[in-house]
């Protein structure tokens, strides 16, 4: 995953999620979605869209276009609600590799400092610190 993300940032010189998508040609849409969805990535007729919540705010925003970024690029062609209904897969393995994908994405050339905690490197890095988890050591 690592490598993945290195060639995608020195291919388009950016690590932005927004940025990305755009030169991915993935559509960035905003709209009012129920309280416990933050977003969601689908393909329609060959176009690729990411749908964000438009009620969370910047930095959840950034968070979630590149965590369903992380499944365009890791998990192209299935989607949350096909895995959960029509195979055996937990989709909660995706979900935390997208997580995984968002975290490494938006932290990508920086470094955690020798005494710094998961939680202050994220939120250095404007990543949510709830998603400190998926901070490598």
């Amino acid at each position: 995953m690592a490598r993945r993300i290195g060639n995608l940032v020195a291919k388009y010189k950016t690590n932005c999620p927004f940025q990305l998508s755009e030169l991915l040609r993935i559509h960035v849409k905003y709209a009012a979605l129920p309280d416990n969805v933050r977003g969601l990535y689908c393909r329609t007729l060959r176009r690729r869209f990411i749908v964000i919540n438009e009620a969370l705010s910047e930095e959840w925003q950034r968070f979630v276009c590149a965590h369903e970024l992380g499944h365009d690029r890791l998990h192209r062609g299935l989607g949350y609600y096909f895995i959960e209904q029509h195979t055996l897969f937990d989709p909660r393995k995706f979900e935390r590799q997208a997580n995984e994908f968002a975290v490494r994405l938006l932290t990508f050339g920086g470094e955690q400092a020798e005494d710094e905690t998961a939680e202050t490197y994220c939120m250095r890095s404007g990543v949510p610190r709830e998603m400190a988890k998926y901070v490598w050591s």
